[in-house]
């Protein structure tokens, strides 16, 4: 079966294509990008317009299953996954059971491959039942597909479990994405720690309670030489030591949230609960910093944290309220309107959320060429919507961009050669 995708605008930062071509695919695999290609059999997909991108990768996605299906599960996530304009997603491992164990991981990865519509890889425990004392099998984990371990949710207090973690990591030669938290300095807040904090009656969260374990972690990365990718950064002071640290050599790759990139700690004088985050929302200063670093390549990747809960997590005051936005379903309308704003060019743009990730956790994705797996995000980067969590596909209605509207939005969402998602609707 052909696909045409016929008259759009093609961006590939893998190979620095930038044209107005037609991509042609057959049975999974791009088989030709050029103007003016024609097919006497097969299906044409009018691209006139719009933006047509390697898929998009979100490293960082919690699917909730198993044991939080009343949040979010693997059909449902996946499913807004598509409609965000992913075709590639990594969840997280704070299941329940914790995916500390093979029978987890290739239980997800069966569910996935059932229930799933975009490609789901698994990223297995850092520890047992993510309880920071023991190791999990990670031999086991990496063998059941696991592309990378993570504690996320929970920092990795222990600097010895931190380390040894780090070394087993490098042995099979995969990430540990790292939540960095010093809970000490955390506990009991709410919100930033700063101006709005005192204003708002709000216990915060100072800018140091993650820039501690950042420094702890890229410590222990230059003793083991593994592979430290750090998670949801939010700071300006752990973008310098990032930034430092990359320039000594050290392996080290970051992420950031759309929500980071342009929220500040002012909208949680709401006290909307859906605004309530971790980390949390910070300052215009430490904002400002996180938008030039992601320009300037300090940044390697933009990721989601897709974190829906039920609603009875978020209809509570605020203090009781659980941490996390639900983020696959507006994550390209919210980066794009950066774009919009000339904080961020478009070419840098598509390259943090596809090609970036891939590179980071080393998959065979973020790439349009011919032979490739044809996995394509489609953009229209015209359309204009206000975000309506009612249509969300994500069980997970929490999000501070309700209402908001926004111009550019995914058009189509491709994998592997078949139209699972467009104009906002599942196929």
């Amino acid at each position: 079966m052909k696909l045409l995708v016929k008259g759009g605008r093609v961006i590939d930062p893998a190979s620095g294509t930038d044209q107005l071509a037609d991509v042609l695919i057959q049975d999974g695999k791009v088989i030709g990008i050029e103007p003016n290609i024609s097919i006497d059999e097969g299906e044409t997909l009018d691209a006139s317009g719009k933006l047509v991108c390697p898929g998009f990768i979100d490293i960082h996605v919690h699917l909730r299953e198993p044991g939080f299906e009343y949040k979010e599960d693997i059909a449902s996530g996946t499913r807004a996954a598509a409609v965000g304009g992913f075709t590639t997603i990594c969840c997280m491992p704070n299941t329940n059971p914790v995916m500390d164990n093979a029978a987890v991981a290739s239980f997800v990865r069966e569910r996935a491959q059932k229930s799933g519509v975009v490609h789901v890889f698994p990223i297995g425990a850092v520890t047992r039942k993510q309880e920071g004392n023991e190791l999990a099998e990670i031999a086991e984990l990496v063998a059941a597909g696991c592309i990378a371990l993570s504690d996320d949710g929970r920092p990795v207090t222990r600097a010895d479990i931190m380390r040894y973690a780090l070394e087993y990591s490098k042995m099979f030669e995969i990430p540990l994405m790292s939540h960095c938290e010093d809970l000490h300095l955390s506990q009991g807040g709410q919100m930033h720690e700063g101006y709005f904090s005192t204003i708002y009656g709000l216990k915060g969260i100072p800018a140091e309670a993650e820039e501690v374990m950042v420094a702890r972690d890229l410590l222990l990365a230059r003793l083991t030489g593994a592979h430290l990718h750090l998670c949801h950064i939010s700071t300006a002071g752990s973008i310098q030591m990032i930034r430092r640290a990359k320039s000594e050599g050290i392996r080290v790759t970051c992420e950031v949230t759309p929500h980071h990139l342009t929220l500040t700690d002012e909208i949680v004088g709401s006290y909307d609960t859906d605004t309530k985050v971790n980390p949390p929302l910070r300052s215009q200063e430490h904002l400002e910093v996180l938008r030039s670093a992601l320009q300037d390549g300090t940044i390697d990747c933009i990721a989601t944290d897709h974190a829906p809960h039920h609603f009875e997590s978020k209809d509570c005051e605020y203090e009781l309220a659980a941490t996390g936005i639900s983020g696959l379903e507006t994550a390209i309308p919210v980066v794009m309107s950066l774009v919009k704003q000339g904080i961020l060019d478009l070419k840098t743009m598509i390259e943090k959320m596809s090609l970036r990730p891939a590179q980071v956790l080393g998959l065979d994705r973020g790439r349009l060429q011919t032979g490739a797996v044809a996995d394509l995000t489609i953009i229209d980067p015209d359309a204009v919507r206000k975000v309506d969590p009612a249509r969300f596909y994500s069980q997970g209605k929490n999000t501070p961009f309700k209402g908001f509207e926004y111009t550019g939005w995914p058009f189509a969402t491709i994998v592997a050669g078949k139209i699972v998602a467009r104009d906002g609707i599942i196929v």
